[in-house]
């Protein structure tokens, strides 16, 4: 059996040995040493206690990225209460429905979600705390009004002298299975479930990362938080790992603006990168394509001489736009653009693709960039077991299915929802189709209901489809919907190109016809595009930028 330590006595270890080495820094704010953010997770323990939440009591919270939220997630784990992270882009009435499902006493809110929410729609919160000063917003106990008021007061009391690195103590999980917090997936099919993360899931994705990373990361080091710590991959790679290994986490603290996001790799150079593709996809089509796709550079690169060289040039410029210090980029989170992968694996830039959810909190699959398969999503994570549902798992695509100790407890008062999900040996049933080489290598072909019956029976993956519309000319981006027995895509067309070339709607309209006709030619019969439609807007998206296919659908 597996000896799993306790995840609660390395954050307490972690506080300890890096004392006094930079902790949590706000983009152009504040830095926070650890022993900063000790002193705020105690003062929030004090305000706990007193105000009568008890271990095992439900903590929701719900802001943009900071240091004061990462603070807050800290003391409610290290107090024995269980977090409920909500993505500040949910709705409030998706807000309402999270806090109220999850049972949650006290709901810690950010600046601006703050201003859009209605404490009356949840009655059962004993109150609500705002993210940047710990104040109060609403208050419906005497106890935690008095605790508030004299927060100040009973610290000084607790630490008459000063607050030491030797009074840190925190509460330890009892068990590796022990509830630590419930995460509500984003989802493309309408209302989310609450995925229950035990302790054990934190502790093993976090030992995977220091196997994986723990050789290139060290105290000190710098890195950017850019996903929402709400969600388990920006919170168990951007935040857990280097908080626990003694890094500095920067938090942006505003929308990750491809601009934004440029002048924090410049300035703070991190040592390691974690993304989404879109934001990858964004910087390469913005700030490397144009340069790269002149006449003279593409007679360069088909002079077999040079184009080692140049591809070796234009690989440092790449690397220069993250930071240029990273060990790696880690890519997850949706599916990649083969376009953009195949040019980063051309150049030889330093990348790999990982594969999770949020139900193993949520590392499935990764591979160092050194072995990486183009293509691929690395081969099962430390800890962790794959296998794919199919008779012919290197050929016929079947469900992924994984085992091991990241695999949630279940669903938060939804019985059959875990049934469907757990099977009764411990797989969890991921709803991803794939295939796996005799390597162990993991390819994605997408979501099983995504999936599209053809007119002849023939399976059809439409996020391959989409991945081969969104190389051509003035595709931004686009869904492929089934009407009948007919494909149709819907293409929302790079309008800041087409305004610079002097385009109008005529011409894009023409444009996206030709592209049909090309992407016919080269698909078989049953994956051919009985038409395609423009579609002006952006489409929606999930808050790691996957498009909410349910809202589209053949009309």
């Amino acid at each position: 059996m597996m000896e799993i330590p306790s995840f609660n006595a390395l954050i307490e270890k972690s506080v300890i040995d890096h004392w006094d080495y930079d902790a949590l820094t706000d983009y152009k704010g504040i830095t926070l040493q650890y022993h900063d953010v000790a002193r705020k997770i105690e003062k929030l323990h004090i305000l706990f206690e007193n105000s009568g939440i008890e271990r095992g009591d439900k903590i929701a919270l719900c802001g943009r990225n900071s240091s004061a939220w990462a603070c807050a997630f800290l003391a409610t784990l290290t107090y024995g209460a269980v977090a409920v992270p909500i993505l500040h882009e949910f709705t409030p009435d998706q807000i309402y429905n999270i806090v109220n499902h999850s049972d949650a006493k006290l709901l810690f809110v950010g600046d601006v979600v703050a201003t859009q929410i209605d404490g009356t729609k949840m009655p059962a919160l004993e109150g609500i705390i705002y993210i940047p000063d710990y104040s109060l917003v609403i208050s419906r106990t005497d106890k935690l009004t008095y605790a508030r008021e004299h927060l100040n007061e009973m610290f000084g009391h607790k630490y008459p002298k000063y607050f030491r690195k030797e009074h840190v103590n925190y509460y330890k999980e009892q068990s590796p299975d022990e509830l630590a917090l419930i995460n509500y997936t984003s989802g493309t099919t309408g209302f989310s479930k609450g995925v229950m993360l035990p302790y054990r899931a934190l502790w093993s994705n976090a030992d995977f990362a220091r196997d994986v990373l723990g050789k290139h990361i060290h105290v000190g080091d710098r890195v950017i938080s850019i996903l929402p710590m709400a969600h388990m991959y920006g919170m168990a790679f951007e935040f857990l790992f280097e908080f626990i290994s003694g890094c500095h986490v920067y938090y942006l603290t505003r929308i990750p603006s491809p601009a934004i996001i440029s002048q924090a790799f410049a300035e703070v150079r991190p040592r390691v990168v974690i993304a989404v593709p879109l934001i990858i996809e964004k910087i390469i089509r913005k700030k490397v394509f144009p340069k790269i796709q002149t006449s003279k550079m593409k007679l360069l690169l088909n002079m077999p001489v040079i184009s080692k060289k140049v591809n070796e040039k234009i690989c440092e410029q790449v690397t220069a736009a993250f930071g240029g210090n990273f060990y790696e980029v880690i890519i997850g989170g949706a599916a990649f653009n083969q376009e953009i992968e195949s040019f980063l694996h051309k150049i030889g830039f330093r990348y790999t693709v990982g594969y999770g959810a949020t139900e193993c909190a949520p590392i499935i699959c990764y591979a160092d960039y050194s072995t990486f398969v183009k293509g691929s999503c690395g081969r099962a994570a430390l800890h962790q077991q794959v296998r794919i549902d199919s008779a012919d798992p290197a050929h016929v695509p079947g469900e992924i299915l994984t085992k091991g100790p990241n695999v949630l407890l279940g669903y938060y008062k939804n019985e059959e929802a875990t049934r469907a999900a757990i099977d009764a040996d411990g797989w969890f049933h991921t709803g991803d189709l794939g295939t796996m080489d005799a390597q162990g290598n993991v390819f994605i072909k997408g979501r099983s209901k995504n999936m599209l019956l053809g007119s002849n029976g023939q399976n059809i993956y439409p996020e391959e489809l989409e991945d081969k519309l969104n190389s051509m000319p003035m595709v931004s981006e686009s869904v492929v919907i089934q009407s009948g027995d007919k494909l149709i895509g819907l293409l929302h067309p790079d309008y800041d190109e087409a305004k610079a070339m002097g385009l109008n709607d005529g011409d894009l309209a023409n444009i996206m016809e030709q592209n049909r006709q090309d992407f016919n030619a080269v698909m078989p019969p049953y994956a051919r595009l009985s038409e395609v439609r423009v579609h002006e807007e952006e489409f929606e998206k999930t808050p790691k930028k996957s498009i909410k296919r349910y809202l589209y659908t053949a009309q």
